[in-house]
């Protein structure tokens, strides 16, 4: 090489690996640490180098050229290894350490993992945990994630997925909703109830439901009521206020109806199609991830029922 020295040529290697990882100047740079400007020079400064075009540049996107994708592909198994050493070499000391930056359902968040949290950074105190609560599904690498909890029925083929806990979707109502407007025997009862539901668009909401004993008896129940949301906690205040019958997944309903605030209706009865039936632990993936992230994954399952 004339003009890069070999050692800075490796940056700029890794550096051309990122940008296919991320499709993007602005979110490649972020990924490093870097200003946009810098990781622009350092690929200009390897093509100019090999002396051909890496990358095709749009107003409106990035892509690799052949010759890009090329060089890419042969250079990710060789710093997967380097990886792989590095992080192998850097977990033989015994401390679990570093930060883990985690996203979360709302309800979830609030009502499960926030009350045993102290437990595991009393157990690893080097560890420290930044948590995101929030419904809102979030890209995991673009916005530097470690772990995200997701409730739900569609898995990103690029993060590694762990059973975290399977859930249920429950109808619940207060004690004086009940004992004023009666308790619904039928899914079909439902149609003379105040419900309340997350929305779907602006058309009332349509309940699906199977008999627990007969799974082959499905029936469809229009519904409809005073108040739809797309928080679960704010569904669950209304239901204890007494405005109606929320669907709600359990992990949102579990404490009211453990301190009695809350009851199930229609027992006998499954819901489906509406809220996933299992929550998961999913990581970027990576050759070899953070001991810390690692730990608290293991750490997760076991406290909320599957161990690896």
């Amino acid at each position: 090489m004339a003009n890069l020295k070999s050692d800075a040529l490796w940056h700029h290697l890794y550096w051309l690996t990122v940008l296919a990882e991320q499709k993007s100047f602005t979110r490649a740079a972020e990924r490093l640490e870097v200003s946009k400007a810098a990781f622009s020079q350092k690929i200009k400064e390897l093509e100019t180098e090999v002396g051909i075009a890496l990358v095709s540049r749009t107003t409106r996107s990035v892509r690799l050229t052949s010759a890009g994708e090329k060089l890419v592909a042969e250079l990710q198994q060789p710093f997967a290894d380097i990886q792989k050493s590095f992080f192998a070499i850097r977990d033989m000391k015994e401390s679990v350490q570093g930060l883990i930056r985690i996203t979360a359902p709302v309800a979830f968040a609030r009502q499960q993992l926030l009350p045993c949290l102290n437990e595991f950074l009393k157990s690893y105190p080097l560890v420290r945990i930044q948590l995101e609560v929030e419904d809102r599904i979030v890209p995991m690498v673009n916005e530097g994630f470690d772990i995200a909890i997701r409730h739900t029925n569609n898995l990103p083929e690029t993060s590694i997925a762990l059973p975290l806990c399977s859930t249920r979707t429950l109808l619940v109502a207060s004690k004086a909703y009940l004992a004023a407007h009666g308790v619904p025997r039928h899914p079909n009862d439902l149609s003379t109830h105040d419900c309340l539901y997350y929305p779907r668009g602006t058309e009332l909401p349509r309940w699906i439901f199977e008999e627990i004993a007969n799974p082959m008896n499905q029936l469809k129940v229009n519904v409809k009521g005073p108040l739809a949301t797309n928080n679960s906690e704010s569904i669950r205040d209304a239901a204890l206020s007494g405005m109606g019958i929320a669907m709600l997944p359990d992990f949102s309903a579990r404490v009211a109806i453990e301190e009695g605030q809350l009851e199930e209706v229609l027992m006998d009865w499954r819901i489906i199609e509406a809220f996933a039936d299992k929550i998961w632990i999913l990581r970027p993936y990576t050759i070899h991830p953070p001991r810390a992230v690692l730990v608290f994954s293991r750490w997760l399952q076991g406290r909320f029922g599957i161990a690896e």
